[in-house]
């Protein structure tokens, strides 16, 4: 028994070890089936029932289905933690990006973020908004940023994305943004130019 009773005790530190070496990769946010394969774990119902008592525990957070993290939801950028619950290619852009820059003044409560899909969605206080953008532009990374893991679109992106989605698109401070730049954009990505 006491033989049992150690396999457990050795499971336990082996799965704690390897949630710090995930806090020590800087990944904070990610889903059962991350883990499945990084711990090859393959008998789901021992996944879940690992999972299910770590966050028990309070070892890891469940978010939300499928989704856990190290960190209680209001200490993960909202940016990283809506781009994770999409769970598919995306970046932070359009009018999230142009309102943190200046660019436009009008008050937008969501996070909007640049994807395969168009969806609305929300956690704990933040709310999202996802423009679905096509495969042949959406994966054309001119004037996407890596910023901490968290892909964003540049001012130019973000205005020629704005554009593409609306050609009539107004913006406030019109000054402020790198013409040029923006038809240089249009044109590697093959947006049509719209001025």
């Amino acid at each position: 028994m006491s033989t049992d009773k150690n396999n457990i005790n050795n499971k336990k530190g082996l799965y704690r070890q390897r949630f710090s070496e995930l806090a020590k990769l800087g990944i904070l946010v990610f889903y059962a089936s991350d883990l499945a394969n990084l711990w090859q774990i393959k008998n789901q119902n021992t996944l879940h029932t690992t999972l299910k008592r770590y966050a028990k525990e309070g070892t890891i957070i469940r978010l939300q289905k499928g989704l856990y993290s190290l960190l209680p939801v209001n200490k993960i950028d909202p940016a990283l933690l809506g781009l994770k619950i999409l769970h598919r290619y995306g970046y932070i852009g359009g009018e999230t990006v142009l309102i943190n820059n200046g660019i436009i003044f009008q008050a937008v409560p969501q996070i909007t973020i640049v994807s395969s899909i168009s969806k609305k969605f929300s956690i704990a206080d933040h709310q999202y908004y996802s423009r679905q953008l096509a495969d042949k532009y959406l994966y054309n990374d001119v004037g996407i940023i890596n910023q901490n893991g968290i892909l964003i679109a540049s001012v130019e992106r973000a205005v020629a994305d704005l554009l593409y989605f609306n050609s009539k698109y107004y913006f406030d401070a019109n000054n402020l943004i790198d013409w040029k730049k923006v038809r240089d954009i249009q044109k590697q990505i093959g947006y049509p130019e719209v001025f």
